[in-house]
């Protein structure tokens, strides 16, 4: 049986699931349990906007390395 593949949202939509998380958890009123989970999805959601971040820099002093080659 193959594996489905998952697909992780934009750097957009990980933004707003992270807003989301932080107000959810801001309020103070949630279980321990499940504050923890949405916790640990925050930390995820950072991690994978925090990569994210890191390629766009990366092919942008790639982009101007090439522009001044030229």
């Amino acid at each position: 049986m193959p594996k489905k593949t998952v697909q992780e949202p934009s750097f957009e939509e990980a933004l707003l699931q992270l807003e989301e998380l932080v107000q959810k958890l801001e309020t103070g009123e949630l279980p321990l349990e499940e504050a923890m989970k949405l916790y640990e999805q925050g930390v995820q959601l950072t991690s994978l906007c925090n990569g994210r971040l890191k390629s766009a820099k990366l092919k942008m002093e790639e982009l101007k390395k090439t522009q001044h080659e030229e």
